[in-house]
Order: structure tokens, then sequence, then C-alpha cells
């Protein structure tokens, strides 16, 4: 799988969303120098994750922006969805709709075994863990393991 820098700023952002203690809005230009994201690519993140219903916009003096439901209730999969559709497609489809013949159907099949591997490490984190900096024991059990770090 590769991240795209939309998801990764996506998440950074919403990391600082969450991290602060008053739960008070952010400005875009805050969140953008805070986390070195490009401006303009930063609103157009934020507006998907509004369409998500994940964060909301602010007007007025104590404007910007801020989560639309509670950190812990958006998992890093929701994120990735908001910002870049599917977890897992094979040329622009979902995995289960993708069809092969009969010598290369198993392929379909670990494309599905590739989607729930993902979804039980995205789905088990949210917003409000990588805020605080502790990863449910399952997630972090995945990184004890000295080959997890080696590149191959």
């Amino acid at each position: 799988m590769r991240v795209s820098a939309k998801s990764d700023y996506a998440l950074r952002a919403l990391i600082e969303m969450a991290g602060r203690a008053d739960g008070r809005a952010v400005s875009a230009e805050e969140l953008g120098r805070l986390q070195e994201i490009p401006h303009g690519f930063l609103q157009a993140i934020l507006a998907d994750l509004r369409r998500a219903g994940i964060v909301l916009s602010q007007r007025g003096q104590s404007g910007g922006w801020r989560m639309a439901r509670p950190p812990a209730d958006v998992s890093v999969a929701d994120v990735i969805r908001a910002v870049d559709g599917p977890l897992v497609s094979v040329y622009g489809l979902r995995p289960e709709a993708v069809s092969y013949n009969e010598t290369a159907d198993v392929l379909q099949h670990v494309w599905i075994a590739a989607r729930r591997s993902l979804r039980e490490v995205f789905e088990e984190v949210s917003i409000q863990q990588l805020a605080d900096g502790s990863l449910p024991a399952t997630v972090t059990a995945l990184t004890a393991d000295e080959d997890a770090w080696q590149p191959h």
C-alpha cells in the first residue's frame, strides 16, 4: 500500500486538532505552519474532511477548523477513505468487483486479504490515540517485530 501525501497531511492536521486541550478551532494557516503542509493542499484536504463529517469550519473572530466528532470516534480508515477513497482498489475497482479468468481468480483473494489486513490496523487506531501517542496493543505488537522495520 502506498500512503498518499493527502492522507498523511490529513492525519497530521487532525492529530494537531485533537491534541488541543481547549478544543478550540485552529486556522488552516496555523495547521499548515505547525505540520508543514502547503496551504492550498491543506484547504482541499479540509474540504474533503468536512464533506465526510470529520471536521467543521467555524467563521468569525475565533474561527478555524475543529473536529466534528470526538477524535476517539474517528479512525485512520475513516480519514483515508474521506480523502483518498477505498483502502484497497484494483485499477479503480473495489477488490470484490474485480473479475479474472479461472487461472488468475485466486488473485482476487489476495486483494481481499490485503484489505482485511489494512482494516485490522486502520480501523483500530483512532485520531485520539494518535494525538495521545498511545497505539492499541495489537498495533504496537506489529511494530515490535524487527522485520517490520526492514525494507524488502
